[in-house]
């Protein structure tokens, strides 16, 4: 299994291609802490992981599951100072959110004594491995535990791809499957199934099946067989009322109906896409990157790129109009004092009309 490469986050950061080859020489560190907010490529580096480090006959004993949230890290340390049996070594696999990441809590509902996880990582057990999956940005560099991982080189950061390696993933994605995605179906398929690499690799697999073997993926394909969601169809909705597309706004209005996507559904949608438009328009102004802007408001740079392209087509003070007046739409659809389907098709034609 191939894990898709990234750059270490600092000079004490292990990379993966570092990892990899180390497991190919027969080398395993002791404990290995995964963090970040990409959860496939970090599910692929586990599943390396295990593929070179236990038979299959032995991975049924071999494993052990802990979640910090349920069980104390004292009790996980114990296990891993424990040999295996049935199995040549042991590996820990640490759901974790409250021991190392920024943020989280040492107290709380459990009260993990990190003293002996700091203890074990001076003197490991040679037989087990432990790898913490951390799902935050952040690890609490303020902890000693975490300072001692670090110079011993067991962080692995997971950062989120950008738009253009998402772009060339896909592409290498399909290449692995001996069919060529060209690069701008792979950017209208980033732009219909989003940034989530778990989804994007099972689309790509169905194009792949369809195109068959040494088959060309285009545009045209794309758009034959993975279908727009919602979300992109209620961009595309205020994109083309803003630029006065009228006909094409109705239209697509009329397919989400026919699609039986329910007008309240539709309006909170719209005004989803409004506030985050707002939102990058306003951070914008005050000198933030888009990088900055996406870590503010919680969204992927991709999604803030598209936000920031349709924003460009209102005003602050405009986009802040259409949001009001999209939140009493939605009180008097809920209240039955307009008509859903109506009242939804009057708002779509406001866009368009100077404030």
């Amino acid at each position: 299994m191939e894990i898709a490469p990234i750059d270490g986050a600092g000079g004490m950061t292990l990379e993966i291609k570092e990892a990899t080859k180390e497991w190919k020489a027969g080398i395993f560190r002791p404990v290995y802490v995964l963090y970040g907010k990409d959860r496939y490529r970090m599910k692929q580096f586990v599943e390396a992981l295990i593929d070179q480090l236990l038979p299959a006959e032995e991975r049924e004993l071999g494993i052990v599951k802990f979640d910090m949230s349920e069980t104390p890290i004292s009790e996980a340390v114990a296990e891993a100072e424990t040999l295996p049996f049935f199995a040549s070594r042991k590996l820990l696999l640490i759901r974790d959110q409250s021991v190392l990441a920024a943020g989280g809590k040492e107290g709380g509902k459990i009260d993990h004594q990190t003293d002996s996880l700091f203890d074990y990582v001076k003197q490991p057990c040679e037989s087990s491995v432990i790898v913490f999956q951390v799902y935050a940005d952040k690890l609490d560099e303020r902890r000693k535990v975490v300072k001692k991982l670090k110079e011993q080189q067991a962080l692995i950061a997971f950062p989120e791809l950008t738009e253009n390696e998402l772009i060339l993933w896909a592409m290498k994605h399909a290449e692995k499957q001996g069919r060529h995605l060209r690069r701008e179906a792979a950017e209208m398929l980033l732009t219909r199934v989003g940034t989530n690499m778990q989804q994007l690799a099972m689309e790509v697999d169905k194009l792949c099946l369809h195109a068959g073997p040494d088959g060309t993926i285009g545009e045209l394909t794309v758009d034959k067989l993975i279908a727009t969601t919602v979300e992109e169809d209620v961009f595309a909705l205020i994109d083309a009322m803003a630029s006065l597309q009228v006909e094409r706004a109705l239209k697509l209005y009329n397919e989400l109906l026919l699609r039986r996507e329910e007008p309240i559904k539709i309006a909170a949608l719209i005004a989803r896409q409004l506030r985050i438009m707002l939102q990058v328009k306003e951070l914008e102004q005050q000198g933030y990157s888009p990088q900055q802007i996406a870590g503010q408001i919680g969204q992927h740079p991709y999604a803030v790129k598209l936000a920031a392209e349709k924003a460009r087509k209102f005003s602050v003070a405009v986009l802040g109009l259409h949001l009001n007046r999209i939140a009493e739409l939605d009180y008097e659809m809920k209240t039955g004092k307009m008509d859903k389907i109506l009242g939804l098709e009057l708002f779509l034609l406001s866009l368009a009309v100077p404030a």
